[in-house]
């Protein structure tokens, strides 16, 4: 079952990644709510991940040792876990490693996807999650024509 829409929780140290994570989930068809793109200038952020929390049915967390250490992902998490429409559908996403215990308990009772050998296999672990194949994203540089000699 497709997700209405993901909730991307992550470590603001760890932007770069997420922001490739959620290009790709969208590039796919899924909505998704992501910081970086739903927080929009001097909007009261933390209503707006709130409300993303109550309104979003799927959550992602990346892992690493930047997010085992933030608050924000802890709580952010706490509330995930505590909501009966993320039942089964918290996935925890091995971006680094790191004691994502210290985060909570739980997460060990979760199918994590593995992104520290290769990304392209986590993302299509990540997908397959939702039933959907990898689509690797297409190469923007332009194929070289070869010379025709007259």
């Amino acid at each position: 079952m497709l997700p209405r829409e993901v909730f991307l929780s992550h470590s603001s140290q760890d932007r770069q990644f997420a922001t490739e994570m959620a290009e790709v989930i969208r590039r796919h068809g899924i909505p998704i709510w992501y910081s970086q793109t739903n927080i929009i200038g001097a909007q009261e952020w933390h209503d707006e991940i709130g409300e993303a929390l109550q309104r979003c049915n799927w959550f992602v967390l990346i892992l690493s040792p930047n997010s085992v250490k933030s608050t924000w992902v802890k709580n952010e998490l706490l509330f995930a876990l505590n909501r009966h429409q993320y039942r089964n559908k918290i996935v925890p996403l091995l971006y680094k490693s790191c004691k994502y215990e210290k985060l909570s308990w739980t997460l060990s009772n979760f199918q994590f996807v593995d992104f520290r050998q290769s990304l392209s296999d986590g993302y299509r672990e990540l997908l397959r999650v939702w039933g959907l194949g990898y689509k690797p994203k297409k190469s923007s540089t332009p194929k070289t024509l070869k010379n025709k000699s007259i």
